[in-house]
């Protein structure tokens, strides 16, 4: 048997021939691990949603925590959504995701972004407009709800295999650019945590102003 040069890479050099560039394989790497740290921390919430009053300063913490991941989940999945139909040959080699899913996306989107921002709204908006996003902030809850969990199950096992990739040393260097997309992740839980020390302290006005509204 022949072996060409070409043939001898070393996996532990990241300027061998096999390391690719940033494109699909990049970004399904990018957006498999922050969908992993979403799936925990959205579960830490949820356990708060359970007893809403008396855990509501670790629901406005986690909550304000989650903001910068899923902003970053919702653009790495719309970067693969651009490049792939402005006729990206790697993406479309790579293909659409399955039509379910495809029908899905926009639904996701749309209802994380109104959870979040009327979440968000509720700890900055005057006492008056309050009824009426509580009243978003629930409604929309139980859509985003629904919608996520068909979400979830549909890229569970996508999800499962991606998110280590970049975290496992023997795998980490084919893919060109883990450092970077290891940043992004840790920064965006950073930024959350900034965000969260910063609004955490609104929970209890806000409870105050529910007591004495809602009873």
């Amino acid at each position: 048997m022949v072996v060409r040069p070409g043939d001898m890479r070393h996996r532990d050099d990241p300027g061998a021939p096999e390391a690719s560039d940033a494109g699909p394989e990049a970004n399904a790497r990018l957006t498999g691990s922050v969908a992993a740290v979403l799936f925990v921390l959205l579960a830490a919430e949820g356990v708060t949603v359970l007893s809403i009053r008396r855990l509501l300063a670790p629901h406005v913490f986690i909550g304000m925590l989650l903001v910068p991941p899923v902003a970053l989940k919702i653009g790495s999945t719309l970067y693969r959504f651009v490049r792939y139909y402005r006729g990206s040959e790697a993406y479309r080699r790579k293909g659409p995701p399955p039509a379910l899913l495809r029908l899905l996306g926009p639904l996701v989107v749309a209802s994380t972004v109104v959870v979040f921002g009327t979440g968000v709204a509720l700890l900055v908006a005057p006492g008056g407009t309050r009824q009426e996003l509580l009243f978003l902030h629930k409604a929309s809850f139980v859509g985003w709800f629904g919608v996520m969990a068909l979400h979830v199950l549909g890229h569970l096992v996508d999800t499962a295999r991606l998110a280590p990739r970049d975290w496992y040393r023997r795998t980490r260097r084919d893919v060109r650019g883990a450092g970077l997309r290891q940043w992004a992740v840790a920064g965006s839980l950073v930024i959350g945590v900034l965000l969260g020390l910063l609004l955490v302290g609104r929970s209890g006005p806000w409870l105050a102003w529910a007591t004495a509204h809602l009873g």
